[in-house]
């Protein structure tokens, strides 16, 4: 293992001394991370739902939809996109538990989890 020795702007050729494995880390270690590996994923799948503007249009459309409710046959026209692909955008945002999915007769109607607004700007608070 090798160490920088000198200032990396300073115009200077880099030099590189090497160091003994068993010496002292350059800084101590950071405190243990507030939330484990299954919740950072569950978290982490919520923002990969929000990350998507056509996603984020379609919540938008939900919850502004007379009753809070909004049936996938309206759903198209707006994002311009075909009826499989905005049924996909809508799995993903059931999947992260952003809206909820009703099957009535042959169409779906999709409304937001209750709290589930909520609970997303409630996620990187709690960090």
């Amino acid at each position: 293992m090798y160490v920088h020795n000198g200032c990396m702007n300073s115009g200077r050729t880099l030099e590189l001394t090497p160091v003994d494995a068993a010496s002292e880390a350059c800084c101590e270690p950071s405190g243990q991370p507030s939330i484990d590996d299954y919740e950072a994923q569950l978290r982490a799948s919520v923002f990969k739902a929000l990350a998507d503007p056509n996603r984020l249009r379609l919540l938008s459309i939900v919850k502004s939809s007379d009753g809070g409710e909004a049936c996938v046959c309206d759903l198209t026209e707006p994002l311009n996109l075909g009826q499989p692909t905005v049924s996909h955008h809508l799995k993903i945002l059931v999947d992260a538990g952003l809206l909820h999915r009703e099957k009535r007769g042959t169409w779906a109607y999709y409304s937001l989890v209750p709290g589930s607004i909520e609970r997303t700007t409630g996620l990187l608070e709690s960090l």
